[in-house]
């Protein structure tokens, strides 16, 4: 390490909470199973349609996609969805795929990477509760997750697993990804099975962060699942964020980063400006990384403030991994509303239906999903 360097980044647990600046709070959720289904249905709903929202521009910058809207005359964004008219330059190819996910061809919330470890972190929590282990997802990545439809640090790891390396060597081992966005796309589970638990939502992301990543990489994952558990009782994206930032090493590059939007937030600056800014201050990062891509969802979640339509258009609007981005702030946003509250026009498209990558899963209910989420929240109470 450079002397003068001023960071403090462990990758081991203990460590990583003797450098936060101290014990997260605990809250209690007092739902109705009804009231309870209702808001983990809108998480996983608000999951979803961020998800498709962002697909379709994935890793676009954010001035290809003004201009792409711009020529539909869609910017500002009317409408749920891109419409199929930004994409007119597309060749076919890459048009074929594109179509599917527009705001007249929606059918389905399509298979995305950012779904499968959502569901497939529900299939390990089902088998093994609160017990589970890193070896425990390693061995469902295996079984479950097809080598091809795993990317950048998961296609490292992957590979080590199946060379013979354990955990945490997998995250080290010829990965020069792990401290990019992988692990963060995997955490919304461990928040939803949390409720009011940031502590252990953190915990939960820890162990499966480590199977792939180090340092920023997991504290990403650990952050977003402390978001989504506050979620539950915090409706006030600003109070959301302030706590759920405690939960990683004070002194990380994504303390700072979140810190810092939060000072823009506080200033007062329109999401343009602040766009901007974090773009400008952190676009030397790999446009997949960690810190750049977590510094856009809270973003979208404080300049958002709890609209659904609006914080899910500002994450993808943004550009970098737009498709995880709206999908994370998607997330926490459907779970503070709930699904009865989510505009119907980004729910109707999604048809209750989600395509996985999962060997042996196919298509799945997303009201199928969010109720055995439901069922292992209250299996552990």
């Amino acid at each position: 390490m450079r002397r003068g360097y001023g960071y403090r980044e462990p990758s081991e647990w203990r460590e990583i909470c003797l450098e936060r600046p101290g014990r997260l709070p605990r809250y209690e959720v007092d739902l109705e199973q009804d009231e309870l289904m209702d808001r983990v249905l809108g998480a996983w709903l608000g999951r979803c349609a961020g998800c498709m929202l962002g697909k379709p521009v994935e890793g676009w910058d954010r001035g290809k996609i003004m201009r792409a809207l711009r020529r539909a005359g869609e910017y500002p964004l009317r409408g749920p969805y891109l419409p199929l008219s930004a994409f007119s330059e597309l060749g076919a190819g890459q048009l074929a795929y594109v179509a599917p996910l527009t705001r007249e061809r929606l059918r389905r919330a399509e298979r995305d990477d950012d779904l499968d470890y959502t569901v497939l972190n529900l299939l390990v929590y089902e088998e093994r509760g609160s017990r589970f282990t890193t070896e425990d997802v390693a061995g469902a990545w295996l079984r479950m997750l097809p080598y091809h439809l795993t990317y950048t640090a998961e296609r490292a790891a992957y590979r080590n697993l199946v060379i013979g390396l354990k955990p945490p060597e997998t995250a080290t081992f010829l990965n020069p990804y792990r401290e990019w966005i992988g692990a963060q796309i995997r955490a919304d589970l461990w928040g939803y099975v949390s409720p009011g638990d940031p502590e252990r939502a953190a915990e939960y992301a820890y162990r499966d962060a480590r199977l792939s990543h180090t340092k920023n990489g997991i504290y990403g994952e650990i952050f977003v699942a402390a978001l989504i558990a506050l979620a539950y009782v915090h409706e006030e994206p600003l109070k959301l964020v302030e706590e759920a930032v405690r939960a990683v090493p004070e002194r990380s590059r994504l303390a700072e980063a979140i810190r810092h939007v939060i000072a823009l937030y506080r200033r007062g600056l329109e999401w343009e400006e602040a766009v901007e800014e974090i773009l400008a201050r952190y676009g030397r990062y790999h446009p997949v990384h960690t810190v750049n891509n977590a510094a856009i969802v809270v973003a979208a979640l404080l300049w958002g403030e709890g609209d659904f339509t609006r914080t899910i258009t500002y994450a993808v609007l943004a550009g970098l991994d737009t498709d995880c981005n709206g999908a994370t702030a998607g997330s926490v946003v459907g779970l503070m509303l709930g699904a009865s509250r989510l505009p119907r026009e980004w729910v109707r498209p999604l048809n209750d239906t989600l395509a996985t990558g999962l060997s042996g899963l196919g298509e799945v209910r997303i009201s199928k999903l969010a109720e055995r989420t439901v069922g292992c929240i209250m299996a552990s109470a």
